[in-house]
């Protein structure tokens, strides 16, 4: 039971740093913090993506990216480019780690607001901390895990942040439903209320209006992510940018 409810926790608040976060508010700045607040949110982001700790200044470079240049050659992380969901991982990682480390010529268009912490982020972005983290997890396994299936559950821990968005970013470019007709394969995954994915896999919503805060358009979408914004945004926590709701500017 604790495994299980270690996964879930897991999921939801690693998956939040990731949608709101590094996503909404790193790469596309729909909304304003505090530096405090700033390093809150990242603080929380190690803590929840743990092994697979993704930096907010490299995710808002290389999904800034993408959507310059989506379904085509230079996109980092298109399923279009992959023969498959593996090799696509393997693909975003190596193109994100040639944006964390510089080892490509990047646009300073792409690099316009982003938030960084350098110093927390040579203690969290490196191997030592990220074998650390499987360490824990290991031996948190070993003393819970009740089942032989609950072992599945660890890889999906170890690699929590990158399989968050590679669930996203291949099958929202290949399977669901599409408001928009756009030149790209962007799509919804869910309808309704999506409550796996705090609003990400309105996919196609989000291509067409890249710089809009709450990503359901019609009736029968509901985005979890932009409700949670609106009460941080009450609370003063964040401000959001009320100008960006119709535009499909990239906002940054």
């Amino acid at each position: 039971m604790e495994i299980v409810v270690f996964f879930i926790v897991q999921w939801y608040i690693s998956l939040f740093c990731q949608s709101f976060f590094q996503h909404r508010y790193a790469a596309h700045r729909v909304c304003e913090m505090s530096p405090f607040w700033e390093k809150f949110f990242y603080i929380l982001s190690f803590l929840s993506q743990g092994s697979s700790y993704i930096s907010a200044y490299a995710y808002g470079i290389m999904h800034r990216m993408h959507h310059v240049h989506t379904d085509t050659p230079q996109d980092p992380h298109s399923p279009m480019n992959s023969s498959n969901v593996f090799m696509m991982m393997w693909h975003t990682k190596v193109n994100y780690n040639h944006v964390f480390f510089e080892r490509i010529d990047i646009n300073d268009n792409y690099r316009k607001k982003l938030p960084q912490w350098q110093s927390f982020e040579r203690f969290a972005h490196n191997w030592i901390t990220r074998l650390t983290w499987v360490v824990l997890y290991t031996s948190f396994w070993v003393v819970f895990a009740t089942s032989w299936w609950q072992w599945i559950l660890l890889p999906m821990t170890i690699a929590m942040g990158s399989l968050q968005g590679v669930i996203v970013n291949y099958f929202a470019h290949k399977v669901g439903y599409r408001n928009f007709s756009l030149d790209n394969t962007s799509r919804n995954i869910l309808p309704f209320f999506d409550l796996f994915f705090w609003g990400e896999s309105y996919h196609n919503n989000h291509h067409k209006y890249a710089g809009r805060a709450n990503h359901a358009i019609k009736w029968f979408e509901f985005d979890p992510m932009y409700a949670v914004m609106r009460a941080m945004d009450f609370f003063k926590i964040i401000r959001l940018k009320r100008k960006t709701e119709k535009t499909n500017a990239l906002v940054y």
